[in-house]
């Protein structure tokens, strides 16, 4: 088929290379445009125009479409379809018409849980036991069209957001092939009206560690925002992300330091931490860490 790919972070670009490899044209890449990035602030490409550009693709990145140019550009590519996987911009009603067979998203839930921006940390941090990807036929609406295929997976109990978004960003390289493939063939699903949720996208402020929540909570929280943003705590004044941990047994002021292992007491139990970062800092195991700028037992985090 022809087709328009459209799509920005690196979760975009196994699928972008799958849709190259399984023979389909692509008329051209739609990302979001170069961001300032480094200590240099210099403009650096998406993931996504990165490899297409080593594809030999055509690339396009404007700002916006919802001028009539940049949309009468879109039409002249004549695609049969646009295959959408977080892009990033709003799509206008002229741009979900253009192509012959519309828009079709690759969303990482099993919708219509997890409708909207973080549906992999959203997932982690409820503690769903399974999510999935969905192929959709793209509305006005957020993430509201009709499904055309969808695959589940299970959330493993130790997973991070980091190892699920390889996971599924691998698994929506393979199913939106095959929908292509069997596109004739499927038969679009309205979504059920039971079941909505959002995937709102992740608050910087709700990656501080609130130390009085239990701790089976905060070891999904801190799995879930792991590795960007990062759960993190203060000490002493300092910000430590806290990037792994494990629940356990134990009792005290909630963000005390029970041991010199990182046991740190929460609102019900208790949580072991594992790999932790220091500001300007690399991410260290919880050995290494201690070995470098210990945290004393009895100290209080969260201060």
């Amino acid at each position: 088929m022809r087709l328009i790919f459209m799509g920005t972070p690196e979760f975009s670009v196994p699928v972008l290379e799958a849709l190259v490899e399984a023979g389909h044209e692509i008329a051209a890449v739609y990302t979001q445009p170069p961001r300032p990035a480094g200590r240099g602030k210099k403009l650096r490409p998406s993931p996504v125009q990165a490899r297409a550009k080593a594809l030999g693709l055509v690339v396009r990145h404007p700002t916006s479409l919802k001028g009539a140019e940049e949309q009468a550009a879109f039409a002249a590519l004549e695609a049969e379809a646009a295959v959408v996987v977080a892009y990033g911009l709003l799509l206008p009603q002229a741009i979900l018409d253009a192509p012959a067979r519309g828009c079709i998203n690759i969303h990482a839930s099993l919708l219509p849980r997890w409708r909207g921006a973080a549906p992999i940390h959203r997932a982690i941090m409820a503690g769903d036991q399974e999510t999935g990807v969905c192929i959709m036929q793209m509305e006005a609406g957020l993430d509201t069209g009709p499904v055309l295929l969808q695959e589940a997976l299970p959330i493993a109990a130790r997973e991070t957001t980091a190892e699920l978004h390889d996971r599924l960003s691998a698994l929506g390289a393979s199913l939106i092939v095959t929908a292509l493939d069997r596109i004739d063939a499927l038969k679009p699903t309205p979504q059920p009206e039971a079941g909505v949720t959002y995937a709102h996208k992740i608050d910087k402020a709700e990656a501080r560690i609130d130390w009085t929540r239990p701790a089976v909570e905060l070891d999904r929280i801190i799995r879930g925002l792991a590795p960007f943003p990062g759960a993190w705590t203060l000490q002493d004044g300092a910000r430590i992300k806290v990037l792994m941990a494990r629940p356990d047994a134990g009792e005290g002021q909630p963000g005390e330091v029970l041991d010199d292992a990182l046991r740190v007491a929460c609102g019900t139990g208790a949580l072991t931490l594992e790999r932790l970062q220091r500001a300007g800092s690399s991410v260290q195991d919880a050995d290494v860490f201690q070995r470098g700028s210990p945290i004393s037992k009895g100290t209080l985090l969260g201060e």
